[in-house]
């Protein structure tokens, strides 16, 4: 119960933690860091940040099975690919503006939900165009030049964090959150670390000195913001996490407006209307989880190897010498393997399933031997 209120919390700081990312991003980009920079380095130290805390407070959230690893290393791969694609724009455009056309990540997860052949209804199509005007009327109305490579980076950012956010499903239902924000966070940094390694710029010391602040506070809230996000897809769900998320262009707006100076123009103020109009228009059933599940990659070796481990235990014999990596003699005779297949009940042939849908019977059939009698009509 305590960890329910503990995630709840959490998931309500959500918009807090994601809102103050592009003004401390900003301010880092603005004292020189190059985007790749500050996007390696708020994940590392955020990277850094976690594994501390865990390793001291709470180190059952560092176990994971090979699966859930290789689920949470493909997040990880599609969010860190945002992150790069985020803080490129960031680079181009006010913080104000950057952040809401990343409020577009919502619109992109309900198409996302709908890539497996789904009828797209007519409800779906009114979204994407007022979306689309909404879209429209934020990048060409501004009080500047409106810089469509950097237009383009956040939109494609908003499409990687929608694949976050339905991918995020998959894993949750497994594991809880920390151990999920943990191992993205990590796969994350090895990603944009490598990508940095190539393309980023060295740091004089003084730009150093004034970006590293502001770095520092983007990467504790990076961290706060995935545990945030992820206790909040696993409790409320992809669709109420990601609409309370959108908060955060509120939060970003105020403290741009406050901190930065954006302001937006009356057009602008008019596009944030048709956004939010596309937004309340999304129900609970446009992001349910009908797309790829990451987990899904090794489950049939999971499966198969599950299989030959029961087997194993339950039917062979223990060997003189027990040695570790062969606690077992599977070594069964003739007489032994027709034994076990009598008691599986193959005894004439292959054992066809029996079906638990009720549907096809109308009730479960019960079990039935080869020497029972007929039942009675």
């Amino acid at each position: 119960m305590r960890s329910n209120l503990r995630g709840t919390a959490f998931g309500l700081l959500t918009p807090v933690f994601l809102g103050v990312a592009p003004i401390f991003g900003k301010m880092a980009i603005n004292e020189g860091a190059d985007s790749f920079t500050v996007a390696a380095w708020r994940t590392v130290i955020a990277v850094v940040f976690l594994w501390m805390v865990y390793a001291l407070f709470a180190r059952k959230y560092i176990y994971i099975y090979p699966a859930g690893l290789l689920g949470c290393v493909v997040i990880g791969v599609v969010n860190g690919i945002g992150s790069l694609f985020y803080y490129g724009g960031l680079g181009m455009l006010d913080a104000s503006q950057a952040q809401l056309l990343n409020g577009m990540y919502l619109i992109f997860a309900v198409l996302l939900s709908r890539i497996n052949g789904e009828r797209i209804d007519r409800r779906l199509v009114v979204r994407v165009l007022l979306a689309m005007i909404a879209l429209f009327i934020i990048t060409g109305f501004g009080q500047s030049s409106v810089n469509w490579l950097g237009v383009g980076l956040m939109l494609a950012n908003a499409l990687m964090f929608a694949g976050t956010v339905i991918l995020s499903q998959y894993v949750l239902y497994e594991m809880p959150a920390p151990t999920v924000t943990l191992y993205i966070l990590t796969s994350m940094a090895v990603l944009v670390s490598m990508v940095w390694v190539v393309l980023g710029k060295p740091m004089t010391p003084q730009v150093l000195e004034n970006a590293l602040p502001p770095i520092l506070a983007l990467a504790v809230t990076t961290a706060l913001s995935r545990v945030a996000l992820f206790s909040g897809v696993k409790i409320f769900g992809s669709l109420q996490t990601a609409v309370l998320a959108l908060g955060e262009i509120g939060v970003a707006l105020a403290l741009a407006f406050a901190v930065l100076g954006d302001r937006l123009t009356p057009a602008q103020v008019v596009g944030i209307g048709f956004l939010t109009v596309s937004i309340l228009m999304i129900r609970p059933r446009d992001l349910l989880p009908h797309g790829f599940n990451p987990n899904m990659l090794v489950s049939n070796i999971a499966d198969v190897q599950f299989q030959w481990i029961a087997f194993d235990q339950a039917f062979g014999k223990r060997a003189p010498v027990l040695e570790d990596d062969q606690p077992t003699a599977p070594k069964l005779t003739t007489v032994e393997m027709r034994m076990i297949r009598d008691m599986m009940g193959a005894r004439h042939g292959p054992v066809k399933p029996l079906s638990t849908n009720k549907d096809d019977y109308g009730h479960v059939p019960p079990l039935m031997r080869d020497d029972d009698p007929p039942a009675d009509d």
